[in-house]
């Protein structure tokens, strides 16, 4: 099926230009990932008759035009995207950002960013005349393919490592999906994944894999550009795993500049943990050459030490001229509270390690105070309340009397008066 806007999928290692089908992944020619490249004529044209601010409903799909999918047709049946951006001034004073917004996708159906990619997984693979659709995750790709999938009445099968947060299990077992816990890492359940889709004929939802799935996750720069009148900030704060977010962040701006739609592009803040971060550690090398790391952080969303989309993330860090920053399990504890203390939003362990990178960027000097910054919180802290509870603490317990009640104001060092 022809898209009107898109022009084709063009492989990020030999050039070469694939039909973009609904079930094209990688490059025939060499495997390698695909990029969607879309007519920014055509694109142009479109917005021109149907402005943006003339359009109903604030969901990832009122950017058709930036989407492989043709027509207004039936989409997943849950809201997905138009969360909200927050201006965090109290924050971003403690941090000494003069302009600091936070984007927080948590607030999407599933609790995290992903669900815009899956979102267009479910579209992509109706278009391809598949009811089954499989993915291996850290936890929210999975979280969200279950859900979105649920939704449109297509099974799912789901891989996800065995020391996955119960809350996104929970999830996942709750939308009904065919659940698999690896014991072993994130490369071991990506690979039994791989195998068992080959052998079964799923539609694969893997973003690594499925360049459709980056072109969802896009949108979340799409609307931070319109929630800001297209007044692009000077930088893009972002947590860092696989390398599909961060890929996807840096083209959804891409293309809303080759649209004529923005005047200048951010500069990308590639956060990663300390104990994870092999995309990081070849950028600051200098290098498109990474090493596999262990995956030894408590942020199990950005916990993988064999990325499987490094070229789309380490273009988006070059391009853009962008900052890479790693941080502790303790710094992204910090930016939890911080974010819950200080603007109000609940993050989990790599949902937080965004603002953790952002925090840390401002100490080193490597971003300058009176900057514009906008910080992607990526998924919502009930996904991991453990964490969170080690992050914020136990709260007091007592029994009902006000004798104990003093006691325990004055054992944590709190003066009522």
């Amino acid at each position: 099926m022809a898209l009107s806007n898109v022009t084709g999928a063009k492989c990020t290692i030999c050039g070469r230009i694939t039909p973009a089908e609904p079930e094209t992944t990688t490059c025939p020619h060499c495997g390698g990932i695909l990029d969607i490249e879309y007519d920014y004529d055509y694109i142009r044209s479109s917005i021109a008759k149907n402005p943006m601010n003339e359009r109903n409903g604030r969901t990832m799909w009122r950017y058709m035009e930036f989407l492989p999918v043709e027509g207004i047709g039936e989409r997943p049946r849950l809201r997905v995207g138009g969360s909200p951006l927050y201006r965090a001034d109290a924050l971003g004073s403690l941090l000494g950002i003069r302009d600091l917004w936070i984007k927080d996708d948590g607030q999407n159906p599933t609790a995290s960013l992903k669900d815009r990619a899956s979102a267009m997984a479910v579209v992509k693979a109706e278009e391809a005349g598949r009811m089954t659709i499989a993915c291996s995750s850290t936890g929210n790709a999975a979280s969200s393919l279950a859900g979105n999938a649920a939704a449109a009445g297509l099974s799912t099968y789901i891989f996800v490592p065995s020391r996955a947060p119960k809350g996104k299990v929970a999830q996942l077992m709750m939308f009904g999906a065919t659940v698999i816990l690896v014991e072993g890492s994130y490369e071991d359940t990506f690979r039994i994944s791989a195998e068992a889709i080959d052998r079964w004929g799923w539609y694969n939802r893997n973003a690594a894999i499925n360049p459709y799935l980056m072109e969802g996750k896009k949108t979340v720069s799409l609307e931070i550009a319109e929630q800001l009148s297209f007044k692009v900030p000077d930088y893009v704060a972002v947590s860092v795993g696989d390398g599909c977010t961060i890929g996807g962040v840096w083209k959804g701006f891409k293309d809303l500049y080759g649209a004529g739609l923005i005047d200048r592009l951010p500069r990308i803040i590639s956060v990663q943990a300390s104990g994870c971060c092999p995309i990081n550690t070849a950028a600051a090398a200098g290098t498109m050459e990474w090493v596999p790391q262990e995956e030894n952080t408590l942020a199990d969303s950005i916990a993988v030490g064999v990325p499987r989309n490094p070229v789309k993330a380490l273009r988006a860090i070059r391009e853009s001229d962008g900052v890479v920053v790693n941080v502790s399990d303790e710094e992204i504890m910090e930016a939890m509270r911080l974010l819950g203390a200080h603007a109000g939003v609940f993050a989990e362990p790599a949902g937080a390690a965004g603002t953790a990178g952002l925090k840390k960027a401002v100490e080193l000097g490597l971003i300058e105070k009176n900057a514009s910054v906008v910080s992607i919180v990526t998924g919502n802290g009930l996904k991991d309340v453990n964490n969170a509870i080690r992050a914020a603490g136990e709260p007091m317990s007592i029994k009902p009397d006000m004798k104990l009640l003093l006691e325990a104001f004055a054992a944590r060092g709190l003066d009522i008066s």
